[in-house]
């Protein structure tokens, strides 16, 4: 008996534990894939990316209903060959996780060269890899009017 309840009261604090380094660890990948859009790195952009990645465009430049859908190697060739400066920032981050399977939906500003160009929502849907954690679906919004500065 005293083996099961110290049994139960490990658990009681390891899963918690589990949870937060499952959830730093999604973050994790979120952000290594804007670090790497910042920098045009190509390579690092795509270690965060599901060899399946694909990129949803849910709202046009005019605010209208679209679908557009960019495969990944599409999104990374654009990515390397554009000059500009691309700086996503997101905030209001929520992440769920239920085993091999994450969830993070955020709000963003995204700037170019420098000058906010459009802001919206971002929703990921990341899975855990034998290699760790990958991105293998964006779908976002984007409009250009009522953009939060995210510093």
């Amino acid at each position: 008996m005293r083996f099961l309840c110290c049994l139960a009261l490990l658990l009681t604090f390891t899963a918690p534990a589990a949870a937060q380094n499952a959830e730093a660890e999604v973050r994790a990948v979120v952000d290594r894939m804007f670090d790497a859009m910042r920098a045009r790195d190509t390579t690092a952009f795509r270690s965060a990316l599901h060899p399946d990645f694909r990129l949803v465009i849910t709202t046009n430049r005019e605010g209208q209903p679209v679908h557009r859908v960019i495969p990944g190697d599409e999104f990374v060739a654009n990515l390397g060959r554009g000059t500009s400066r691309l700086d996503e920032r997101i905030a209001n981050v929520h992440i769920r996780i239920d085993d091999n399977l994450a969830s993070v939906w955020n709000d963003y500003s995204f700037y170019v060269d420098g000058t906010l160009d459009h802001c919206g929502v971002d929703s990921f849907t990341i899975i855990r890899t034998p290699d760790g954690w990958k991105v293998i679906h964006v779908a976002d919004t984007q409009r250009r009017e009522n953009c939060p500065d995210i510093s």
